[in-house]
């Protein structure tokens, strides 16, 4: 069978991003691909741990000559976010990504790529194998659910690790190593449901709208572009029809990860056939003016606004669909505020990521980031408050800490060095806001000294996720002439 990334430079590094493409790792998934990774370590005659949590830890002596050179910490995580297009067939749990290349990009067809973070699996594998590459002693880390809470990170036991100097290999953007990132929390506001029955739909159509055409993106490292939010817009569309005409809501529904900025939002309505008229033109006025504001942002955005043939015999009552577009319309999303030290950079932000109609509940989730703890804690109060109002449900989970930038850095301060020698440029250092395990690792080693970088990605957690061939070999490259420095 003939290999889709065959012929790409570096060949090891793009042969093991293809056979991991092959394996399923959405969050909370990640046992086929951490045993995949444990009897590699262990065929190559390497130690290799499998802790509890799944992360996977191998261990590589340092070439000739640089047996007491200090220990390197290679890091990222097994784990990518599991999203495709409405229209693609495919089952994340058993099919193997559908690669291609197009130009200078790998994507997958109808999916995310999982350059996010496989890219680092690669890149530590290609290494771990090599038998003519120099490097000090290697420990790796591949930690799982890094997407959904970084859990493998902070089940991580420290006395497994030796090493004081860590690269993270989780940036996307080639030519920049990161040197602090945010900290963040998951919140989920539940909503009880009430419902009322139908009688007949005699008198009645049952309309479908959809949002098509937003980008989403990533919540961290796109949620200053001001992207168009499909549950925003679901939910700003219920609340002006409203005002226009009455209807009932039978279901609403929007985005599917908490770090991704949602792309699609639908709600499925009861409308009396004689507000026909009224319904369309209030619908049309408003997403004219929707596609005006996000004409830069969401170029392609456009509502799919559908008579439906299906059987509804229940709808939310007034108190619960009031409920509802009160706290979807509250909750905060996009930036909160931006920092005051590092010119355009986002300091605090929340991205309203899912909302799904169970059986008798709504689920609210959200992403708060932030590089501050206390305004991390005031944007879950604000949640809260929310919720009360409501008379919802409120609970925050997977918490996980900033990392915050240290003045002296041996490791920050050789890829400079190196960078500057190949390039003749210097390399960028920057904070980021979007989360990094390098938080939850600054807590576990104090002494640890770290920093971050990777290739270039584009479209990362949505189904035009790219990563750059030429970047990762530049990328690869820069890696190999850092460890060589490191003796």
């Amino acid at each position: 069978m003939s290999r889709k990334l065959e012929g790409l430079k570096p060949e090891r590094v793009f042969y093991y991003f293809e056979e991991i493409s092959k394996i399923p790792r959405c969050s909370f998934h990640e046992e086929k691909i951490s045993n995949f990774l444990k009897e590699f370590g262990e065929t190559q005659g390497l130690e290799t741990i499998q802790d509890k949590a799944l992360n996977i830890i191998i261990k590589k002596p340092g070439t000739s000559g640089y047996e007491n050179s200090p220990t390197v910490v290679l890091q990222g995580h097994m784990d990518m976010v599991c999203e495709k297009e409405e229209a693609t067939i495919h089952d994340f749990s058993k099919d193997p990504l559908k690669l291609k290349v197009e130009g200078d990009f790998v994507m997958a067809e109808g999916t995310t790529l999982g350059g996010d973070n496989g890219i680092a699996v690669a890149m530590a594998l290609a290494l771990l194998e090599s038998k003519d590459i120099p490097h000090p002693p290697l420990e790796v880390i591949i930690t799982t659910n890094e997407e959904s809470g970084m859990d493998g990170a902070k089940a991580l036991d420290p006395k497994y690790i030796d090493g004081r100097m860590l690269i993270n290999i989780d940036s996307e953007v080639e030519g920049t190593i990161l040197v602090s990132c945010a900290g963040g929390e998951r919140n989920m506001l539940t909503l009880p449901i009430e419902w009322e029955s139908i009688k007949t739909l005699d008198d009645k159509l049952i309309y479908s709208i959809k949002t098509v055409g937003l980008q989403g993106g990533h919540s961290g490292m796109e949620i200053h572009k001001e992207r168009g939010n499909a549950i925003k817009i679901i939910t700003r569309i219920l609340a002006f029809v409203k005002d226009e005409c009455k209807f009932h809501l039978a279901h609403i529904e929007g985005g599917s990860k908490t770090n991704a900025i949602p792309r699609n939002g639908k709600a499925i309505i009861v409308l009396d056939r004689e507000n026909e008229g009224i319904f369309s033109q209030a619908i049309e006025a408003l997403e004219e003016q929707i596609q005006e504001e996000l004409e830069i942002s969401d170029p392609d955005f456009k509502l799919e606004v559908e008579k439906v043939e299906q059987q509804v015999d229940r709808v939310f009552t007034e108190d619960s669909f009031n409920n509802i577009i009160a706290a979807l319309t509250l909750i905060p999303t996009g930036v909160q505020s931006m920092s005051k030290d590092m010119e355009g950079l986002v300091e605090s932000s929340n991205n309203l990521g899912i909302v799904k109609t169970l059986d008798e509940k709504i689920t609210i989730e959200s992403a708060i980031r932030s590089s501050k703890e206390t305004l991390k804690k005031n944007i879950g109060k604000q949640i809260k408050t929310v919720s009360d109002i409501v008379k919802g449900q409120w609970e925050s989970y997977g918490s996980y800490p900033a990392w915050e930038y240290n003045k002296d850095s041996q490791i920050r301060d050789i890829f400079k060095r190196i960078y500057k020698n190949k390039y003749g440029e210097n390399i960028k250092v920057e904070a980021i806001h979007a989360g990094l395990e390098c938080g939850i690792f600054a807590e576990k080693f104090h002494d640890m000294d770290m920093i971050s970088f990777g290739p270039n990605m584009y479209g990362v957690h949505t189904p035009e996720e790219k990563l750059s061939i030429e970047s990762t070999n530049k990328s690869y490259d820069l890696l190999l002439d850092v460890l060589k420095e490191i003796k």
